[in-house]
């Protein structure tokens, strides 16, 4: 083979390795089109219908933590999807919901709501088959706005007839004047990419908002919090639902060196110092568990998501500590970042 038959085929081999490079996990130089699409997209919704889940499997990484407990998200999370096409910045946001008597419901709607302000794009999504109060109410706060609104039908993969999704369409059709109706299944990561391309014919002709590398606005400290606190509410189930919450104490990169005191090598390594906050002792006694079998787990089940995220080794450390009445004070919700 001619040297210039192998420059040739190194340049083939190149041009594919960019385009794998530029989906999956695009670079700062990935080649920008002339028309070039980014925004602000809202993902907004009731509680538990599957607003964290599509974020995820749209980004094909998992940022926003997931389980069956409604409002398990609190807080405003930002994940960036970036192709030679567009960038959008989905802004995940805690579910809609008829306020309850605590502070942090407040805070958490407020959050919600606060999210619908210089966004191009809302992505409002529903349950295939359970329509609640709180979707209305979702969508009477998107009709005193004039955002562009996709309705996003969740969870169509279990419809039990089939038959029944067009004439459910129609009739989203004729509440609301959406932009777009897509039927998906984000669990199963179906019709994810018509919906990726509704998103990008949405979205305005502008350059990147974030460098194309990045995935999520938020701080590993952050992230690492959110992980701790998926952990606890898949575990525990419904004995400790909402009275807790997670405080990160110490984030501490210690870089490869050789111990002073064996000479030996010793990795890349973050040291983690997390505290767990509930509200009554019998909840503390819940979060340890059996001679503290359950909090062990739920530090090796952390240890494992931070790892794979944060793509280095992680050495964390737990605390369990009663903090009465946090969810329900002003002050304290501040101090702990709500």
């Amino acid at each position: 083979m001619s040297t210039d038959e192998i420059n040739q085929s190194e340049d083939v081999s190149l041009e594919n390795d960019a385009a794998i490079e530029a989906f999956f996990a695009p670079s700062s130089q990935t080649r920008i089109a002339e028309d070039f699409k980014s925004g602000y997209v809202a993902i907004v919704g009731r509680p538990n219908v599957g607003k964290s889940t599509l974020m995820n499997h749209l980004l094909g990484q998992k940022l926003s933590i997931t389980s069956r407990k409604p409002q398990t998200t609190r807080h405003r999370i930002h994940g960036i999807l970036s192709n030679h096409e567009m960038q959008a910045v989905f802004v995940d946001t805690p579910g809609i919901h008829r306020n309850e008597v605590r502070a942090i419901n407040e805070r958490m709607n407020k959050a919600a709501v606060s999210a619908l302000v210089d966004v191009d794009l809302v992505l409002f999504v529903v349950d295939s088959d359970q329509w609640r109060d709180d979707d209305l109410l979702t969508l009477q706060k998107l009709g005193e706005t004039d955002l562009t609104v996709v309705l996003v039908i969740n969870k169509a993969d279990t419809l039990k007839d089939k038959g029944t999704l067009l004439p459910l369409i129609e009739t989203f059709h004729e509440s609301f004047d959406f932009a777009d109706i897509v039927p998906v299944s984000a669990l199963k990561n179906q019709n994810l990419d018509r919906l990726q391309e509704v998103i990008a014919s949405h979205l305005p002709v502008a350059s990147p908002i974030y460098d194309t590398e990045q995935i999520t606005d938020r701080s590993e400290r952050f992230l690492a919090s959110e992980i701790i606190r998926e952990k606890i509410m898949r575990s525990a189930g419904d004995e400790v639902p909402y009275d807790l919450t997670v405080q990160i104490d110490e984030f501490k990169d210690e870089p490869a060196h050789t111990d002073a005191k064996t000479g030996r090598p010793r990795k890349a390594c973050t040291f983690i110092d997390a505290t767990i906050y509930v509200e009554r002792s019998g909840q503390k006694a819940i979060v340890i568990g059996d001679k503290g079998q359950r909090i062990k787990q739920v530090g090796m089940d952390a240890r494992k998501d931070m790892e794979q995220l944060f793509d280095k080794k992680i050495m964390l450390t737990l605390w369990v500590k009663v903090k009465r009445g946090w969810s329900d004070d002003e002050r304290a919700l501040t101090s702990l970042g709500y």
